[in-house]
C-alpha cells in the first residue's frame, strides 16, 4: 500500500510513544532500531496499523501505535487502541476453564455430555480436556460451504448457543478423541457455551468480572458491532493488491468464544504481569496450559499446543505463543519465560499481514540471543528455478495459468490474482536474483519451495509446492523473514 501524504504524517506521529507507556529499560538505540524495523515491514506488508507491546519480566517498556488505526479518517494507531485479539484471545477462555476446574465447578476429564444435552454419539470419549487441545475429533465449520449463505453456519445470521452446539454436534466427526490434532475453533466455540451454562454469566461476563475489572483491563471486552466503543480501530483486508473494509459478520459470530475480544497492548500488559506474577489461575493450572498436551498413545500432539497456548522452542529458548486472525484483524502474543521476553503485536490487516514474524524479530532486537538466525542460500536445480521465476512472472502479468496446474486444482484465472502479486512484490523483482532458501524434496519427486524474491533488503517469500510430473500445485508470496 502506498500512503498519501496525511496518512504518512499521521503514521509518523503515532510512532512516538505515549510518556506513561515507556520505561526506561531499552537503550534508545533499540528503540530506534525497534521503530525503524517494524515501520519498513509495515510497508513492505503493507499494512496500516500496528500496536506493538514489550513487556520485561511483566513490566511494560515500550507500548506504541504505528501507523493508522482508521484509514479513512488518518486517525493514528496508539498503545491504547482497542484491536481484535482473534484467536490470541482463545488464553482468557482457558485460563477461565482452568479457574473453573480449580473450583470443581468444571471436571478437564468429564464428557461433554455432562454439560451439552445436545450431545450426539459421536461425541462419546470426547472431554473438556479435548476441546481445550483441540485433540476432540469433532466437526469443523470453517469452511465456504457451511459458513456461506444458506450454510448451517452462516455468517451473517444469528444464533441461539443451543442452536450452535446443536449444530456443531451434527457435523461429523474429523478422527477418534484424542488420537490426533487439529485446530477447529469449533472446541472453542463450545468451551464459551459451556462457561457460560456453569456459571450463569455469558463467558465475555464472566472473563470481566472475575480477570479483566480485576487487573484493570478495562478497554478489554467482547466485540460489538452497536455499542460506541471510543478508540476502537477499523479492521482491512486486501483484495486485489487494494485495501477494503473488513467483510461484516453476525453478532453471533463476533461473539463467541475462539477468539472475538477487543483489547489494546497497554491492557495486555497488565495480562502479562498477572501471568508472571501470578493470581489468575494456579501455578499448576498454568503449567498445565504451557505443557504440550499427550495424543492418546502418549505422544506429543503435532501441534504442539496445550490449553490455549502453543509450546515451542527458538534457538534453544522455550517460546509460549498464539497468534490470531479475524475480521480484518491480526495477532500475535509470543512469550519467552526463560529470558522474561514477551511481545504482543496488533495489526489491522488480515492475513495478508504477518504481525507473527513482526513479533519474532522484535524479540530478537530486544534481546540478541532470540534473534533467528539467517536463512542461507541452498543450492538450486536451474531448471526447476526457470521454471519458478518463469511461473511467477506469467502469474504477475496476469497470464491464464490452468496448464501450470496439477488437474483438479482449484486455480481459477482472473485479474485480481495478478492485482494482488502486484502489490505484494517488490519493486525491482524482476531483475533481481531469485535466490532458494527452503527446499523440501519429497522422495516421489514433489516438494515444496520457498524462494527469496527481490532486491536485496527489500525481499519477499516466494513459497510455490511442485508435483512430482513438475506442474504446480500451489503458491504464494509473503514476508520474508530476513528483512531485518
Amino acid at each position: 500500500m502506498t500512503l498519501g501524504a496525511g496518512q504518512a504524517a499521521a503514521r509518523q506521529a503515532a510512532s512516538a510513544p505515549a510518556p506513561a507507556a515507556q520505561v526506561e529499560i531499552l537503550s534508545s538505540a533499540q528503540q530506534a532500531e525497534i521503530d525503524r524495523y517494524v515501520l519498513a515491514e509495515m510497508e513492505r506488508q503493507r499494512v496500516p496499523g500496528l500496536a506493538v507491546g514489550i513487556y520485561l519480566q511483566g513490566r511494560p517498556v515500550l507500548m506504541k501505535g504505528y501507523g493508522l488505526a482508521d484509514v479513512e479518517w488518518a486517525a493514528p494507531m496508539g498503545p491504547d487502541t482497542r484491536m481484535q485479539t482473534g484467536s490470541l484471545g482463545k488464553q482468557f477462555v482457558a485460563t477461565a476453564i482452568m479457574k473453573l476446574a480449580e473450583e470443581g465447578k468444571v471436571a478437564l476429564d468429564a464428557p461433554l455430555s455432562r454439560y451439552f444435552p445436545e450431545a450426539t454419539a459421536s461425541w462419546d470419549g470426547v472431554t473438556v480436556a479435548h476441546l481445550l487441545s483441540h485433540t476432540s475429533g469433532i466437526g469443523s465449520y470453517d469452511n465456504p460451504e457451511l459458513i456461506g449463505p444458506g450454510g448451517p453456519f452462516d455468517i451473517r445470521r444469528d444464533y441461539s448457543e443451543g442452536e450452535l452446539a446443536t449444530a456443531i454436534a451434527a457435523l461429523p466427526n474429523a478422527f477418534e478423541a484424542g488420537s490426533q490434532w487439529s485446530y477447529n475453533n469449533a472446541n472453542y466455540v463450545l468451551l464459551g457455551i459451556l462457561i457460560h451454562r456453569v456459571t450463569g454469566q455469558p463467558y465475555g461476563d464472566y472473563l470481566r468480572e472475575v480477570f479483566f475489572a480485576p487487573l484493570g483491563m478495562s478497554a478489554t471486552r467482547v466485540i460489538s458491532d452497536t455499542d460506541v466503543i471510543p478508540r476502537r480501530a477499523s479492521g482491512y483486508e486486501m483484495h486485489a493488491g487494494r485495501l477494503r473494509n473488513q467483510a461484516w459478520v453476525s453478532p453471533t459470530f463476533n461473539s463467541t468464544a475462539d477468539g472475538t475480544i477487543y483489547t489494546t497492548v497497554e491492557d495486555m500488559g497488565r495480562w502479562e504481569r498477572a501471568l508472571v506474577e501470578g493470581g489468575l489461575v494456579s501455578p499448576a493450572s498454568l503449567a498445565t496450559m504451557w505443557t504440550v498436551q499427550p495424543l492418546a498413545d502418549g505422544t506429543p500432539n503435532p501441534g504442539r499446543y496445550g490449553f490455549g497456548w502453543k509450546i515451542d522452542t527458538m534457538r534453544g529458548t522455550r517460546r509460549i505463543m498464539h497468534n490470531g486472525s479475524w475480521q480484518g484483524f491480526t495477532s500475535s502474543m509470543t512469550r519467552y519465560p526463560d529470558r522474561g521476553v514477551t511481545v504482543v503485536v496488533f495489526a489491522n490487516l488480515d492475513t495478508s499481514g504477518n504481525p507473527a514474524l513482526i513479533a519474532r524479530i522484535v524479540a530478537g532486537l530486544v534481546d540478541p540471543t532470540l534473534m533467528p538466525g539467517p536463512a542461507p542460500a541452498l543450492p538450486d536445480d536451474a531448471a526447476r528455478a526457470r521454471k519458478v521465476r518463469t511461473f511467477l512472472a506469467k502469474a504477475a502479468d496476469g497470464d491464464d495459468l490452468k496448464a501450470e496446474f496439477v488437474e483438479g486444482s482449484p486455480y481459477e484465472h482472473s485479474p485480481e490474482l495478478a492485482q494482488e502479486l502486484q502489490g505484494s512484490l517488490p519493486a525491482g523483482w524482476r531483475e533481481a536474483p531469485m535466490i532458494l532458501v527452503q527446499d523440501l524434496t519429497r522422495p516421489d519427486g514433489s516438494g515444496r519451495y520457498g524462494y527469496r524474491v527481490g532486491p536485496e533488503g527489500n525481499t519477499r517469500l516466494l513459497t510455490v509446492a511442485l508435483a512430482p510430473s513438475g506442474r504446480v500445485q500451489g503458491f504464494g508470496v509473503g514476508p520474508d523473514p530476513d528483512n531485518r
